[in-house]
């Protein structure tokens, strides 16, 4: 009775369950969380958004540019910078779900990110500054040629270190502003990922015309300072919008990692002990225990050992299932690191080749190559709406699903899309490659073919197209999918998806490097991109693509959903 006098008193206040207010009382619904709160946290991610891309958008044009590198070792830095940035959140999720919560961490993440950017700016500006001072005093410490690189790459890094913290806390504290027992939040919930999403790239894409423009005609200072001083609104934006968030209340005192990692040490040991013992699925009816968890039996001896044994360790049915959870999407994420292979291309390969390509619009305006990068953001700016609005609600009447499809058909249809931008980005690059032994330009690096960077528009299109799907599915199923408590490292282990690709992208570049250099023939990543064979490798990565695209199918049929604590097949 009293059970059911606090759900009245709940519905009739207008409690939200299990959140508080930032004062620590119980979360009233009308007056916290949901849009009003949203918007507030979209706004901070807006600033790094700018922040973010503003740096990564045109890095490898200051690599080979201010910094004189060779194209691949521009492309590897870039890719590895862009791997450690997508990796480290993995860290700063860890921090935010067990010791700092993700309010506190947003807030020192900040500051770091403003820290980095800050030297980045006066790395750019080293040049001048030195030049001056080293007249007058030549023991000037950054008088050293390397001064500037030493403090780029601090910079640089730095700034990944605020990535670390901010990437997976602040999208993973918008959703919390979703109360996904309510139903009408719920709904709303799906949406918000949507248009996160939306807003991200339609901020990104008016950030790389101008910064880009910026950094390529008038000043690399100018173009690194504007994102810092962004980032300090952005911050101020978040702290103004604390009074009206919903903060989770924590359920168990232990760090979710520490239990999970109980679990799996817990079956290892009582499976060894109990290897001439019935199976606890015998002994317990291993259908309750499994709830259809088939492929992660093992498990379950950390759920009970056997009869008369003292020294086993045992588990909770809840710390099973939050573990097994966590196993489930381990194949999934495998498999869609090629899909963050091809993404790495578009900040790199896509931006080299539109530098040898005719880009003037009128006279005395040329295109920034870095800013085609745009069409990307305008095709999911165009296609997120007419998904929201319209595919999924016909989906919905036909499927019976809330999403329309599910997550993880979402996340398919977009890698198989991925595989047409890279089939499309080989043809073209034949194209390019023809036109410029037509012309005789072969032998001349800086060469500008007569080939309009129009060409390059479907590539990056459809590319977008498939971050609609993928993307946004990505971060929705790896949010939705773990234990709440490890919502940050949900989010953390998507955006490793784009880290890993990076690095991946960064090995097969430096090892095909290695092999088609040799002997002194031109490889396929050669410095003059006329003679290199960009081609060549898109072709690679469209198989590598098919190979990957048939293991996400394989997995994702055999894969268990997790809804509200209750397993169900997909």
């Amino acid at each position: 009775m009293e059970e059911s006098n606090d759900v009245l008193l709940e519905d009739e206040l207008g409690l939200v369950d299990g959140a508080v207010d930032y004062s620590g009382q119980p979360a009233v619904r009308s007056k916290s969380g949901y849009w009003k709160s949203a918007w507030f946290i979209i706004g901070v991610e807006v600033a790094e958004r700018v922040s973010h891309f503003g740096i990564q958008g045109n890095l490898i044009s200051f690599l080979i540019g201010p910094l004189k590198q060779s194209t691949a070792t521009a492309a590897e830095n870039v890719n590895i910078w862009a791997g450690t940035a997508s990796l480290l959140p993995l860290f700063g999720a860890f921090i935010a779900d067990s010791f700092l919560g993700r309010y506190r961490t947003i807030i020192i993440a900040s500051l770091i990110y403003i820290l980095g950017l800050s030297l980045l700016t006066l790395s750019a500006m080293l040049p001048s500054l030195v030049k001056s001072k080293c007249q007058v005093d030549s023991t000037f410490i950054f008088c050293s040629p390397h001064s500037q690189v030493i403090l780029f790459f601090i910079s640089l890094y730095l700034v990944a270190i605020g990535q670390s913290g901010h990437k997976p806390c602040v999208q993973a504290f918008g959703a919390d502003q979703f109360d996904d027992k309510h139903p009408k939040e719920l709904i709303a919930r799906g949406s918000f990922f949507n248009w996160w999403y939306f807003t991200m790239v339609a901020v990104c894409s008016a950030t790389i015309l101008v910064l880009t423009y910026i950094q390529d005609n008038y000043s690399w200072v100018l173009g690194f300072g504007i994102p810092c001083v962004v980032m300090i609104i952005g911050l101020i934006v978040f702290l103004l919008g604390t009074m009206t968030y919903r903060f989770n209340i924590k359920v168990n005192d232990k760090s979710p990692f520490l239990r999970i990692g109980r679990v799996f040490v817990a079956a290892v040991k009582n499976r060894r002990n109990t290897l001439s013992s019935p199976s606890i699925e015998e002994e317990s009816g291993g259908i309750v225990l499994c709830q259809g968890s088939k492929q992660f039996n093992f498990l379950n001896k950390a759920l009970l050992a056997p009869e008369g044994s003292e020294e086993d360790e045992t588990c909770t049915l809840n710390e099973v299932e939050e573990a097994k959870a966590i196993l489930r999407l381990i194949p999934i994420w495998a498999t869609c690191l090629v899909y963050g292979i091809v993404f790495a291309q578009v900040f790199t390969f896509f931006t080299k080749q539109g530098k040898s390509m005719e880009r003037t619009i009128f006279p005395g305006f040329d295109i920034p190559p870095a800013s085609l990068q745009t069409i990307t953001d305008l095709a999911i700016v165009l296609i997120s709406p007419v998904y929201d609005r319209i595919f999924v609600p016909v989906a919905r009447s036909l499927t019976g699903i809330p999403s329309g499809i599910t997550m993880l058909q979402r996340i398919g249809t977009g890698i198989f899309l991925s595989i047409f931008t890279v089939i499309v980005a080989a043809l073209v690059e034949i194209k390019r490659l023809k036109t410029a032994q037509e012309y005789e330009l072969v032998d001349d690096p800086n060469a500008i073919v007569p080939m309009s960077i129009c060409w390059l528009v479907p590539q990056y299109f459809l590319f977008g197209i498939s971050e609609v799907f993928t993307m946004v599915g990505l971060q929705e199923f790896f949010y939705d999918q773990v234990p709440n408590e490890l919502r940050s490292m949900g989010l953390a282990l998507y955006l490793s998806i784009v880290g890993v690709g990076s690095f991946l992208s960064g090995f097969l570049i430096s090892m095909i490097e290695n092999i088609t250099g040799k002997d002194g023939h031109e490889s396929w990543f050669c410095d003059n991109i006329n003679k290199a064979h960009l081609d060549y490798f898109y072709w690679l990565l469209t198989g590598l693509s098919v190979v990957g695209f048939t293991l996400f199918i394989y997995f994702s049929k055999s894969y268990v959903y997790n809804h509200k604590g209750i397993i169900t097949q997909a």
